[in-house]
Order: structure tokens, then C-alpha cells, then sequence
């Protein structure tokens, strides 16, 4: 599966599950850890979860597994890395505090329409 493919993937399901704001910024070339972020928002801990739990779901049954995840327990911010692309789940005022879109200023915005 290229990579390509998994953004949509991902964007898919999270928009399907009501992911609010979602955003894919390519982070190639300024950043060492991957090369896309997507970028998500829930009102709530239990929509973090459930938007988590169908990531994880879907992208298993393609045979995608994530390297890493972080922050399950607090479900504020659960962070899913799958090497070339880290999705970040975040709850409304968390995302709103951390603010990613600002600390990567640097990155393109990606439009999905566009992959």
C-alpha cells in the first residue's frame, strides 16, 4: 500500500467516524521522524477513543499496522505513528492548545482531493 493510499485510508475513516477539521500537512524534508501528519479533532475523550479504535480497525484489515501509539489512557491526544505518516487525535481544546499547524508553519498543507 503506498503511501498515498494510506492518507486516504486514514482521512476516510476518520472523516466517515465525524473526525472534525481534518488536516494533512507533508512534513517531508522538515522533519526526521516521517513525512505526513494527519491532523484531528473530537469534542470528546470517548470520540478520541472511537476514532482511534477505527483507525486501528480498518488499517489492520489492510494489513497496515501502527509502529506506535501514545496516549490511549488520557485520550486527549493519541498520537498513531505508521513510519511514513503519524496521525494525531486530538480532543477540541487540546488540539487547540498545542496548536501543531502553528509549530510546523513550515509545512504544506495537503489536499486530499489532490492525492
Amino acid at each position: 500500500m503506498t503511501t498515498n493510499e494510506k492518507i486516504k485510508k486514514i482521512y476516510e475513516v476518520l472523516d466517515k467516524k465525524l473526525g472534525e477539521d481534518i488536516v494533512v500537512l507533508n512534513v517531508n524534508g522538515i522533519s526526521s521522524i516521517t513525512d505526513y501528519f494527519v491532523i484531528v479533532s473530537a469534542p470528546s475523550e470517548r470520540q478520541v477513543k472511537a476514532l482511534e479504535d477505527a483507525l486501528d480497525y480498518e488499517m489492520s484489515k489492510l494489513g497496515v499496522e501502527a509502529r506506535a501509539v501514545e496516549g490511549k489512557s488520557s485520550a486527549k491526544w493519541i498520537l498513531i505513528d505508521y513510519n511514513d505518516i503519524v496521525v494525531h487525535i486530538f480532543k477540541t481544546e487540546d488540539r487547540e492548545f498545542y496548536n501543531l499547524e502553528r509549530l510546523w508553519k513550515d509545512a504544506v498543507f495537503v489536499d486530499i482531493e489532490e492525492i
